[in-house]
């Protein structure tokens, strides 16, 4: 399907890889220009090649640390003009409230919570002036159903749900749409990894893993395509009216009775 998306230039953090990586994919697939933004410079540079290679689009990456406001001064500095800005840069750590230390608590929030607090504040009144653009944010089903054992990931999720309802409800008097998308568990190479690891700790082969994942609705978790297109999706013009809303993609884990 042609999105009509052709042409605009799209912001990805956390772009080197899994969610991120999967979302500027196929926003080149529907000729985006693209900036792609990580703290892994090498990783950027060798799927930006790929992408180039695959899809003829322009592409410009940067290895920031956006936990920083330094390094999101020269993100928003290079990158002066965007029509979308993906916010899905974060690495909050898991463990119940008495397992994260204070300065990986912080740390975390840093460049998520406060990372997506700084681009947002930047693009949305760039956009507001211009009269359009499109702010996604990827955030999480864990804001919406908290985790005791993911207690510092649930707290900065809901917080990012609630700005995003509320910038949301508002930005259409600016031309300008705000929304955020709840991925529920994923498979990307960082949960295959850890579910390899556990497998081998509980069953003996580590090759056993997707007999850990049946839990899930479906029997798996999802993949990165599934959470991607529809990113793009509400990114285009067939979705401009969808603001001030969260689409959660988590196959409707977070609406079971808990148990």
């Amino acid at each position: 399907m042609d999105l009509k998306l052709a042409g605009r230039t799209v912001l990805v953090t956390g772009a080197s890889k899994g969610i991120g990586l999967g979302i500027a994919q196929w926003f080149a697939r529907e000729g985006c220009g693209l900036r792609l933004a990580a703290r892994s410079k090498d990783l950027l540079e060798r799927e930006a090649a790929l992408i180039r290679k695959n899809h003829s689009v322009d592409v410009q990456v940067f290895g920031l640390d956006l936990s920083q406001d330094e390094g999101r001064k020269k993100l928003t500095d290079a990158c002066p003009e965007v029509d979308i800005l993906i916010n899905n840069a974060g690495d909050i750590p898991a463990g119940a409230i008495d397992d994260v230390e204070d300065a990986a608590w912080r740390a975390g929030w840093d460049l998520k919570v406060f990372g997506y607090v700084g681009l947002t504040r930047h693009y949305l009144a760039k956009m507001k002036a211009r009269g359009r653009g499109v702010i996604i944010n990827i955030i999480g089903a864990a804001g919406e159903r908290p985790i005791p054992t993911y207690v510092a990931g649930s707290m900065g999720n809901a917080s990012l749900i609630s700005m995003t309802l509320a910038l949301g409800a508002a930005s259409p008097e600016h031309g300008v749409r705000v929304l955020g998308v709840n991925p529920g568990p994923v498979l990307t190479d960082r949960i295959a990894k850890v579910s390899r690891k556990r497998a081998k700790a509980m069953l003996g082969d580590e090759e056993r893993y997707p007999e850990l994942l049946k839990k899930n609705p479906f029997g798996r978790p999802a993949t990165v395509d599934e959470i991607a297109a529809s990113v793009v999706f509400l990114a285009s013009d067939l979705s401009s009216y969808t603001s001030g809303t969260i689409v959660t993609i988590d196959g409707g884990l977070s609406k079971r009775a808990a148990v």
